[in-house]
This record gives C-alpha cells, sequence and structure tokens, in this order.
C-alpha cells in the first residue's frame, strides 16, 4: 500500500523575511511529518494574482493544504510549529516528529 503523498500550496507576497520564514516553516513541518510524502507549490501573489483570487488568498502567506482532502488553511508564517501541525492534520500522521515540544 503507498503512503499518502500530501500537497501543499503556499501563497507569498514576493521575498519578504516573513514570506520566506512561512516557507521555511511549511519545508521543516513536511520534513519532520512526511519525509518524501510531500510536494510544495510556491505562488508569489504578485506574479500569479490570477492564481490567488482563484484560490480566495486574502492575506499572506498562506499555506493551503490541497491533498488528502478536506482542504485547509493556515495564514502566518508558521512559526508556533505544534499550532501549525496541528492545523495542517500533521500531528495525526506521526507523534513521534521532533518538533520542538515548547513551541
Amino acid at each position: 500500500m503507498a503512503a499518502t503523498v500530501y500537497s501543499f500550496t503556499v501563497y507569498i507576497a514576493g521575498r519578504t523575511p516573513r514570506s520566506l520564514s512561512a516557507l521555511a516553516n511549511l519545508r521543516f513541518l513536511c520534513d519532520s511529518f512526511l519525509p518524501d510524502r510531500h510536494d510544495i507549490e510556491v505562488v508569489d501573489v504578485s506574479e500569479r494574482p490570477d492564481l490567488a483570487e482563484r484560490d480566495g488568498v486574502l492575506a499572506t502567506p498562506m499555506v493551503i493544504r490541497t491533498g488528502p482532502l478536506p482542504r485547509c488553511r493556515v495564514i502566518g508564517d508558521l512559526s508556533d510549529h505544534r499550532k501549525a501541525a496541528d492545523f495542517l492534520g500533521l500531528v495525526e500522521v506521526d507523534r513521534s516528529s521532533p518538533v520542538e515540544k515548547g513551541r
């Protein structure tokens, strides 16, 4: 049985510190909970406003888990790893992940 691959789209607004932080934190979470089982698409809303409008992005950075369903959204830089993992549905994937206990 093949492992489920999780797909994420992260919407950023340029290469701002907050955008780069969101991307780095998402990569950390995916590497921690979903090693070799994730895809991340990065969309810069200044370059692709059509995609942001299609997905109803009103604030950046925003991460949308597009698969598996149901879709879920998190706004912010994901710096609170424990909460971000919970909101993105990753806590149930692997509770032994090295996500810092105090965060």
